[in-house]
């Protein structure tokens, strides 16, 4: 359809999952994208060759370390001269209840999921700013809207980037830069695959649409934050998770 025309984008975590979802779909819809992996990168190289070097770009680097990230404006600049949207989408998950989480637990979790939001962020705002326009997309969950026992740290982590996205939107908002929130619920990923049928049913049954998401079900949603179609949306928080937080 062509949403995303002429727009370029970042993703975090790009080479699996709901990111991979997120990259296929952007560019689909026209964009050229690049995307970020730590260490899959068999699966990475796969991606571009698939979809084109010309419009795709495929960088390892960590999110969560400022030199990184810096490193990836500024090849993102390099190669396509702009920078439109940045999505926010790597994360990780180290559960378990609170009386056996350590401390390399919460910290592995807060790195991945809420400082990267932080570095990449500020990383990007000084091109965003230049350009007096941007869309900053970040990936929380239902979990950091009403918690999981079992999930201190990663339900602290997305709780946190809501209240951060929030901030941003009202520091920028001057500047033609929003800031917006997706909370996936269950999404059909590998993570979702390792689970047994009989949790799988469990979770089934708290949802109202009585399913689990797609990785397109929640790229459909970036789409949209990213295109012109929200131009007048900031500072919000879209769940995409068949009614879970109902």
């Amino acid at each position: 359809m062509g949403l995303l025309n002429e727009k370029v984008a970042i993703i975090t975590g790009g080479s699996r999952g709901i990111g991979e979802g997120i990259v296929r779909k952007f560019v689909a819809e026209g964009a050229s994208v690049v995307f970020t992996y730590r260490s899959s990168s068999e699966k990475a190289d796969a991606i571009v060759a698939e979809l084109g070097s010309d419009k795709v770009m495929a960088v390892q680097s960590d999110a969560s370390k400022m030199e990184d990230a810096e490193a990836l404006i500024k090849a993102t600049v390099e190669k396509f001269e702009r920078i439109d949207i940045l999505i926010n989408n790597a994360g990780i998950t180290k559960d378990t209840l609170m009386l056996r989480m350590s401390e390399e637990h919460w910290d592995d979790v807060m790195d991945v999921n809420l400082k990267s939001v932080f570095v990449m962020t500020k990383s990007v705002l000084k091109t965003m700013m230049r350009q007096r326009a941007g869309s900053i997309i970040h990936m929380s969950s239902v979990v950091g809207v009403f918690g999981n026992a079992g999930q201190a740290n990663y339900a602290a982590s997305k709780s946190g980037i809501i209240g951060f996205s929030k901030s941003i939107a009202k520091e920028v908002g001057s500047r033609n830069i929003r800031s917006n929130v997706i909370a996936p619920g269950f999404i059909k990923t590998e993570m979702t695959g390792e689970l047994d049928e009989k949790t799988k049913e469990s979770y089934i049954s708290s949802i109202p649409l009585k399913d689990f998401g797609k990785p397109d079900d929640i790229a459909n949603g970036c789409v949209y934050l990213g295109s012109d179609m929200s131009r007048y949306v900031t500072g919000q928080v879209i769940s995409i998770c068949g009614g879970m937080n109902m």
